[in-house]
């Protein structure tokens, strides 16, 4: 399902680059195809039982970083229909991906099943709240018996997403 995928993948550089090569014809029905914003029975147990998925932010230098991020199955859990989260432990000093999601907010997550060789990929919203800000958010990502301690928790607006099989 691709939901919102071609109103922020596809630019106009992007468009032009499939116009020289050929493929922007077939590109066209998808964005007619319409686009919904929220989790569906395909992506919601594809996300809970993801153990790690990569973090893209953007700075406000407009630079891209990359981060890993895993846990146990189930670590990015899903709020609603269209928001997601996670406990951000204590340990990271770098705080590069915080910092760039409280300059720029823009995020995307790539979750990949290797066995299945299939991936999601999500645009999203992203906002850092300190741990201590909201305990009932907090008991939402806390994953039980985990030891590493919670400072942050990171909340994920979905804006777009593409599951691809």
């Amino acid at each position: 399902m691709n939901q919102n995928f071609t109103k922020f993948a596809f630019t106009e550089s992007v468009k032009d680059a499939q116009e020289k090569y050929g493929s922007r014809s077939s590109y066209q029905r998808m964005e007619q195809s319409g686009d919904r914003f929220v989790l569906t029975e395909r992506e919601i147990p594809f996300i809970e039982s993801r153990d790690s998925f990569f973090l893209s932010t953007v700075g406000e230098n407009g630079w891209p970083y990359m981060q890993f991020r895993g846990g146990p199955k189930g670590f990015l859990r899903i709020l609603d229909e269209s928001t997601l989260a996670m406990a951000d432990f204590k340990g990271n000093r770098q705080f590069i991906s915080v910092g760039n999601i409280n300059a720029t907010r823009k995020a995307s997550l790539f979750l990949i099943d290797y066995p299945e060789q299939e991936r999601l990929k999500i645009w999203a919203e992203a906002e850092v709240l300190d741990a201590s800000d909201d305990p009932e958010l907090l008991e939402m990502v806390s994953l039980g018996d985990y030891k590493a301690v919670v400072e942050r928790i990171m909340i994920f607006k979905i804006m777009a997403l593409s599951l691809i099989h």
